[in-house]
């Protein structure tokens, strides 16, 4: 009984992210005229949507949001899976809480996908139906630089860049990967 406290921390996360997105449906105005400084100019709160996945990269047809949401649901039962059977193997409890944190984060951002299209009616125009092409909230802007690109950066010099708007589940993800890559040697050492 012990090991499902690895999925209460994913439950734990969903929870957080979806209250997050909910109040800042509820509470702001998307945009910059909405936006929220928290630390100076450097961190604020900007509600937007992003009809893809990370860093608002689409794939390329009408349907490509279903083949992403539907991708998504199959990754939620792997890492589900997954996440499961490190439990039985009673991997190291990093390895087991970064699975968690990606797997709560994989979910968050699924709801937005399955079920925002519906219940805030944020399918982008043209959307063949409103299930499965919700767009997901984000709202937590680092802001590093925004502006044009120098024009020697390969494929995307000259280009308009602003660093990317995440949400609470993005970040889980974000730690969870990150902490497996940091700490691999530990966490996936071969089983005595």
């Amino acid at each position: 009984m012990k090991n499902y406290r690895y999925f209460l921390l994913s439950v734990l996360i969903i929870a957080l992210d979806q209250g997050i997105k909910l109040g800042v449906h509820t509470w702001m105005e998307p945009g910059y005229f909405g936006q929220i400084s928290l630390i100076g100019d450097f961190f604020k709160l900007h509600y937007t949507l992003n009809p893809g996945m990370a860093f608002g990269i689409q794939i390329g047809s009408i349907w490509g949001k279903l083949i992403l949401t539907t991708f998504r649901i199959f990754a939620m039962f792997g890492l589900g899976y997954y996440l499961h059977s490190l439990t039985l193997k009673n991997s190291p409890k990093g390895l087991l809480v970064s699975v968690a944190l990606i797997l709560g984060g994989a979910i968050g951002n699924l709801i937005d996908s399955v079920f925002y299209g519906v219940w805030f009616n944020n399918a982008p125009t043209g959307a063949p139906m409103q299930w499965f092409h919700g767009q997901v909230i984000d709202m937590f802007f680092a802001d590093f630089y925004e502006g044009p690109l120098p024009t020697w950066i390969p494929l995307w010099g000259g280009s308009y860049y602003s660093t990317p708007i995440f949400n609470f589940a993005d970040a889980a993800i974000f730690c969870g990967v990150m902490s497996i890559l940091l700490f691999q040697n530990k966490f996936l050492t071969k089983e005595q």
